[in-house]
């Protein structure tokens, strides 16, 4: 782990033992005995709302298995549905925002733009462990939990996933008759209600069905959204051992597509949050999913099961904007362009795991093997705007700072170089991986995936065809030592490839098509420590590579190169769970250093800081329930400065940093009775002016004002 920060292995060594020298003189857990590890128990990887007012999720189903979290070699952050309501959660933004390591890009104001661990990506999105790539907003109200794991690991995800992917676990239908609906309002005119209705119909067949509406304006001046979504599943029990779901999903999300505000002289513009820079009437986006899902599950014996989860996803994308630019040398204007873009993407995944326990001698084995088919097809048409009422093919204009707003008319239509493309993925992979109880105290994990993954690409404007065609092994390894067993220290590898159509399908050419993927490696060691049976900790330090990045040829522009592109180095501590019965706590702790490790053009040099990656991150949520019917909620969120583009070291005035800033949340909980309950959220209590994310050094999103959103909810 040489580069890490100098005592970052000697802290976590440091906790470690103390941890285990505590826990072996306490004693106090009831889990705590150094006995031998029973075996692990392979069927059924169920989320289930049975224990619905913690913290601490004790699996997580993007591994696959019924690992429990202490005993996985991998930093993943788990977020509750509890921790999502108390904390009024909706989007993925939301989310992370506690989760240690992971941060967000602005996403151009149109989609989900996670960062991990210094990779800013769009694609590595998941839903029940089957991938949900395209660039739209998602919404959280058929989600059970979120799970963030952090560091690429191509043998559970296959390609992508370069710096982490999150997975959401879809509400399903059970044999517990439940029935809640939520109703919202709040500041901007914000209104929005939930349904959530689960019933079983018979010993063998249960329903659930989940719906959302919300129509709300926002801080932001003539931005608004409008989003709602269905989604039934049904169960199917056919005995105790086989069962069947099913589910249907159709979700349509509309807002305005807002790219905030642009800089000068280094910092973003100072004005008020509200103040949009272009034309909101002329920028909108729009996007629609049409789902369906079913899954079978079948147990052998105690030993083996099999299972398969198939899904088909319908996406129709689009947006359209007309934003900000630069702003010129005097800071008196602004430059305004404009363009859209629409997607269309049909997506078929299947994946099925035979999980199977053995022994060889001393050994116990918990192996999982399995096989991923899949099929994309993507058509993307971009145009440029044009101001033709200036002259024809103006293609930008300037306006006064004084008033950032234009009202031209845009005509929208290709350029040059506008995307028409057509492309078609076909995915086959094959994986194993087996969990080693080696002894009372040392577990292993060794796993291995093939991935054939082709892409043919058509360039409808060229005329050109071109096609990549990748052969991906990915291996992932980890050693667990387990003093005692609410205690693991472990020490993993693991890899992935990003090809070279990209994250989302549409970037082959001529130049690039026969060079090898980009690869992400990540070396990591950690601790996890369910210090009660309700609360964890974990640490970890790791070292993220990135190379085979292409770059023009110096000697030859009409060649490309691959070298060493960057490295993330850092460290994550996270806690969860509840401290007592009456006190909930989620939140983490994350030192990132980034940097580009080889000359990439003339702007992009070796040693330069990498985008949207804060130094340090620390955010610390609480509810204490001051009684059986009131309780309170306090959130702290720090972030240091982050740089909107990376570093250029060539002219480095024309960096820009968004500052470092403190905000803080707080709510108010009320439980008439059982059935009855009201919540009260207010975002940025102390109403801190900051700058939440970026997309480029022209494009920044001022934070919210103070806002308040009141919830009430019934269930029956």
């Amino acid at each position: 782990m040489s580069g890490l920060p100098r005592n970052s292995v000697a802290l976590l060594v440091g906790v470690a033992g103390a941890v285990a020298s505590a826990l072996a003189s306490a004693q106090t857990d009831d889990d705590s005995s150094s006995a031998p590890a029973a075996a692990r128990t392979l069927p059924r990887v169920t989320i289930s709302a049975d224990r619905p007012d913690v913290y601490k999720a004790d699996v997580a189903a993007s591994l696959r298995t019924d690992t429990l979290l202490r005993d996985e070699p991998t930093s993943i952050t788990v977020v509750t549905r509890k921790s999502i309501e108390d904390l009024n959660m909706q989007n993925l933004a939301d989310v992370v925002r506690y989760v240690p390591g992971v941060g967000v890009a602005q996403g151009e104001g149109n989609r989900d733009n996670p960062v991990f661990r210094g990779n800013s990506t769009s694609g590595d999105l998941y839903i029940d462990g089957l991938r949900d790539d395209v660039e739209y907003y998602r919404d959280l109200y058929n989600i059970e939990q979120v799970e963030a794991m952090k560091g690429p690991n191509g043998m559970l995800f296959g390609r992508g996933g370069v710096g982490g992917a999150i997975n959401r676990v879809s509400k399903q239908a059970g044999f517990d008759a439940y029935r809640s609906v939520s109703l919202q309002g709040g500041s901007y005119n914000n209104a929005r209600g939930t349904l959530d209705l689960n019933q079983p119909l018979t010993d063998s067949v249960a329903l659930r069905l989940n719906t959302m509406y919300e129509d709300t304006d926002t801080y932001r001046d003539d931005v608004d959204l409008k989003r709602y979504g269905i989604n039934p599943t049904m169960t199917y029990r056919l005995d105790e051992a086989t069962h069947l779901t099913f589910g249907v999903e159709y979700f349509h999300d509309e807002r305005t597509a807002d790219r905030g505000v642009s800089s000068f002289a280094g910092r973003p513009l100072e004005t008020d949050p509200s103040e949009f820079f272009g034309d909101p009437s002329q920028s909108e986006t729009h996007s629609t999913v049409k789902a369906a899902s079913a899954s079978f599950e079948h147990v052998f014996s105690e030993n083996v099961s099999i299972r398969n989860h198939t899904r088909y996803g319908n996406y129709d994308k689009f947006y359209q904007n007309v934003f900000p630019g630069a702003v010129n040398t005097a800071g008196t204007a602004v430059q305004i362009t404009a363009y859209n873009n629409a997607m269309k993407r049909e997506n078929l995944f299947s994946q099925t795991d035979l999980l199977f326990k053995a022994e060889t001698g001393a050994l116990k084995h918990s192996l999982l093997a399995g096989i991923e088919l899949g099929r994309q097809v993507t058509d993307n048409f971009r145009n440029t705007g044009f101001f033709d009422t200036v002259a024809v093919g103006t293609a930008s204009v300037n306006v006064p700072l004084s008033d950032a707003r234009t009202t031209l008319p845009v005509t929208f239509r290709q350029s040059a170089t506008d995307a028409d493309n057509h492309g078609v993925a076909k995915i086959a992979a094959v994986y194993v991986q087996d969990q080693i109880d080696l002894s009372a105290h040392w577990l292993a994990t060794l796993g291995l995936r093939y991935d054939n993954f082709q892409v043919d690409f058509d360039n409808h404007r060229s005329n050109l065809t071109f096609r990549s065609d990748d052969g991906l092994v990915s291996p992932r390894a980890g050693l667990i030592y387990k003093p005692v067993e609410p205690l693991s220290v472990y020490a993993s590898y693991s890899l992935s490839y990003q090809p070279r159509a990209g994250a989302q399908l549409s970037s082959l050419t001529l130049t690039n098509q026969a060079l090898d993927p980009e690869k992400f490696t990540n070396t990591e060691i950690g601790a996890k420590w369910d210090f009660l049976p309700t609360l964890a900790f974990t640490a970890a330090a790791y070292r993220l590579e990135r190379t085979n990045v292409a770059i023009p040829d110096p000697l030859d522009a009409t060649r490309s190169i691959l070298i060493d592109g960057q490295r993330v180095k850092g460290v994550e501590l996270g806690i969860s769970g509840n401290l007592t019965s009456a006190w909930s706590i989620l939140g983490g702790f994350a030192y990132q250093d980034g940097e580009v490790v080889s000359n990439q053009s003339a702007t992009l040099l070796k040693g330069a800081r990498l985008a949207a990656l804060p130094k340090n991150t620390f955010s610390l949520w609480n509810r204490y329930d001051i009684n059986p019917m009131w309780g309170v909620g306090l959130g702290i969120v720090k972030r240091a400065d982050v740089l909107a583009a990376s570093e250029n070291l060539a002219t480095p005035a024309t960096n820009v940093t968004l500052p470092s800033f403190t905000r803080v949340d707080a709510a108010a909980f009320f439980t008439l009775s059982p059935r009855f309950r009201a919540q009260l959220n207010i975002e940025n209590l102390l109403d801190e002016d900051y700058f939440v994310s970026a997309n480029s050094n022209t494009n920044i999103t001022p934070g919210s004002p103070r806002a308040a959103h009141l919830t009430l909810m019934a269930t029956f």
